[in-house]
């Protein structure tokens, strides 16, 4: 017996950067992206929803093709954000460190986060000369290279600058 469950779309994203396919999630993900579908008058008179809230379907049946519905469907934003966030971006905030360990698309080749925890500001660019996917050689905080890639996180008034390099360990 065959049991056949949905998964939405936005998770089959997460799945796909989890494997290191940061190109093909990234193309999902903005497949998704509702303000894709309103580029052109044409599109958003097909489209029909909202082009600011994540849509819970795109129909495909005829006389109905590329017709939003279910808008503000609960949690699809939600999910969709968390997933450029922590899936692509690869920012993951884990006690008292930040880890960046982004999955983009090969073709990204840097990117640039500004983040506030308490009044610590983290300038953070990243790096990708390679082209790669998926994977961190080192990071550097304030000019000093980190043993481990985790950026410890501080909350009094400081500014630091953090440079993350993807690639191949060193």
């Amino acid at each position: 017996r065959f049991v056949l469950q949905y998964t939405p779309p936005s998770l089959l994203a997460m799945a796909l950067c989890r494997r290191g396919e940061g190109d093909r999630a990234v193309s999902l993900l903005r497949m998704l992206n509702p303000i894709e579908r309103a580029r052109e008058p044409k599109a958003v008179e097909r489209y029909r929803v909202e082009p600011y809230v994540v849509a819970g379907d795109v129909c495909r049946m005829a006389g109905r093709v590329g017709q939003g519905g279910w808008t503000w469907y609960t949690g699809s934003a939600a999910w969709m954000y968390r997933i450029w966030i922590e899936e692509v971006i690869g920012m993951k905030v884990c006690g008292r460190t930040l880890l960046i360990d982004p999955v983009i698309p090969s073709g990204w080749k840097q990117f640039s986060i500004r983040y506030q925890r308490g009044e610590a500001i983290y300038e953070i660019a990243v790096e990708n000369p390679d082209g790669v996917s998926r994977g961190v050689a080192w990071v550097e905080m304030d000019g000093r290279r980190l043993e481990k890639p985790a950026i410890p996180l501080e909350e009094v008034s400081i500014k630091h600058k953090v440079v993350v390099r993807m690639g191949t360990g060193v």
